[in-house]
């Protein structure tokens, strides 16, 4: 007899078959604890795939309780489950919806994920692992989660090894490479999230044994290597920017004081740091020393990234804030590096970040008296030549932020300073000023713009020069129109904007106030 002959099927027939059909999510989410590795791999990759910039179906796992089956797979022991695991959470833990990432926190997921780090060598996993604590990272009730079980972890087992920053160095003007990996970057990313959360989160990362030194290395390696625009070096300056947020305030006061010189000129002829013999400074001392004014403002000559170009004018803004001695050291050594005319320069930058870092950080060199007259001569036609002008003159198109950091820095420059207000005059800035005055819908641009013409007023030395101008008193008044008055009444903030105009008008407008 002969033998029967299999029947044959098409490949459309079987996916005709009802038997053949995609799982939906929940079978999906069932198979991540099927007792078979291979299947809990693959549904994890499944699921990495349809998480894929698919918010609704990031929602969907959540909702169906994926998300603490995933992070129970991280105490998994084969690296195989870590990659499509990890693959996963990154997915869901990335976009603008929090729910995701907190979900993931309140099923212990940081700790969980600092753990698979530490033990695992598998380049991808680790990768994955930090690329989701980027992620994490970025919602600001996780930042304090991260640092709590991971900053010590990351900065010992990531950011200093691929730094190529060693205590052990014999040299430290000779800096090691860096390893511009995936790793350091994701690490350096997340580092650079936790750091703007405040003032407990800056110390922390301050005080974290070689973290700042490492930093530092790989922003020294950069300059040396002229690799200065990729994400790397853009994280760790942003890191070292938000560090020197407010460090006048959050300093101890121990090192406030500690081997100070007599004046700013005998410190910095002290500080050759050309001589690799000396005593490196160490944890928070080197967010101060002159080798990173040197440092930023190689940043802000040679790197074309507008984001580090920020942070680095942005570091030295923060550093030359206050009135404690290494503000004023800090001031003195940029204009001891020639540091001012590079910054005057980027007032021409196209990004408008960049022009109101560079503009902050101006005003806050200008308080050092020679700064000062320095900035008046170098700033004053690029600072009024920014200014909003009107239709027929059109002037930048800057942000307000950025017209109000300008105007901030013109009158931090004429204060005490007659010449420089005489270099306003020339450079026709009164009549905008004026028109700012008149037109400007922004409060606090038309205040910024009314201090500004106060203080040029009040030099007496110039009101033959302004009246010859045809200017008078009442262009130098703050116009108070009914629209602004409206404005303020309805404002959130009237009680502290009454407060301002009862102060400022109190002469010409006597006005009343209920408490």
């Amino acid at each position: 007899m002969a033998p029967k002959r299999a029947s044959m099927v098409s490949l459309d027939g079987v996916r005709r078959d009802a038997r053949w059909r995609d799982p939906n999510l929940r079978e999906v989410i069932c198979m991540l604890s099927h007792p078979m590795d291979p299947v809990k791999s693959n549904a994890a990759a499944y699921l990495q795939h349809l998480c894929y910039e698919n918010d609704h179906v990031k929602e969907e796992v959540r909702q169906l309780r994926g998300i603490p089956v995933l992070v129970g797979l991280l105490e998994h022991p084969k690296a195989e489950v870590h990659r499509k695991v990890c693959g996963a959470l990154r997915n869901i833990s990335y976009g603008r919806d929090h729910l995701n990432k907190v979900a993931i926190r309140n099923c212990d997921g940081i700790p969980a994920l600092i753990r698979l780090l530490k033990r695992s060598r598998d380049v991808e996993v680790r990768e994955l692992v930090t690329g989701t604590l980027w992620n994490l990272s970025s919602h600001e009730p996780l930042k304090m989660t991260v640092i709590n079980h991971g900053l010590q972890m990351l900065t010992d087992e990531v950011i200093i090894p691929h730094s190529g920053w060693s205590a052990e160095q014999s040299d430290p003007s000779k800096p090691r490479d860096v390893d511009w990996t995936t790793v350091f970057k994701n690490t350096s990313g997340c580092l650079r999230n936790v750091s703007s959360d405040g003032a407990e989160a800056r110390q922390r990362l301050r005080e974290t044994e070689g973290l700042l030194e490492a930093l530092i290395h790989t922003l020294q390696t950069a300059v040396a290597r002229r690799d200065l625009n990729n994400k790397c070096v853009e994280n760790c300056i942003c890191i070292l920017r938000n560090l020197s947020y407010h460090i006048h305030k959050e300093v101890p006061s121990t090192e406030r004081v500690k081997n100070q010189p007599a004046t700013a000129d005998e410190w910095f002829s002290q500080c050759d740091f050309q001589d690799p013999s000396r005593l490196v400074p160490a944890g928070l001392e080197v967010l101060y020393q002159p080798e990173v004014v040197r440092l930023y403002l190689s940043l802000l000559k040679l790197s074309q990234n507008q984001n580090t170009l920020e942070a680095a004018a942005g570091a030295l803004q923060n550093l030359s804030a206050g009135h404690w001695a290494w503000s004023s050291y800090i001031r003195m050594s940029v204009r001891k590096e020639k540091g001012l005319p590079m910054l005057v320069e980027l007032l021409q930058s196209d990004a408008d970040n960049v022009i109101r870092a560079v503009a902050i950080a101006l005003r806050n060199l200008a308080i050092d008296r020679r700064n000062k007259d320095l900035i008046g001569s170098y700033a004053m036609r690029d600072l009024v030549g920014s200014l909003p002008c009107g239709q027929q003159h059109p002037a930048r198109n800057l942000e307000g932020e950025t017209v109000i950091a300008m105007l901030n820095t013109i009158h931090e420059i004429i204060t005490d300073n007659v010449e420089n207000a005489r270099f306003l005059l020339q450079g026709e800035g009164i009549q905008k000023l004026v028109a700012l005055n008149k037109t400007s819908q922004s409060v606090r641009e038309t205040k910024a713009a009314s201090h500004i013409l106060q203080t040029v007023w009040a030099y007496k030395d110039l009101r033959n020069m302004l009246t010859k101008a045809g200017w008078n008193k009442s262009h130098f008044k703050v116009q108070f129109t009914f629209s602004l008055l409206v404005f303020c009444t309805l404002s959130s903030r009237c009680r502290d904007l009454w407060k301002y105009f009862h102060i400022l008008f109190s002469q010409r407008f006597p006005v009343h106030v209920k408490k």
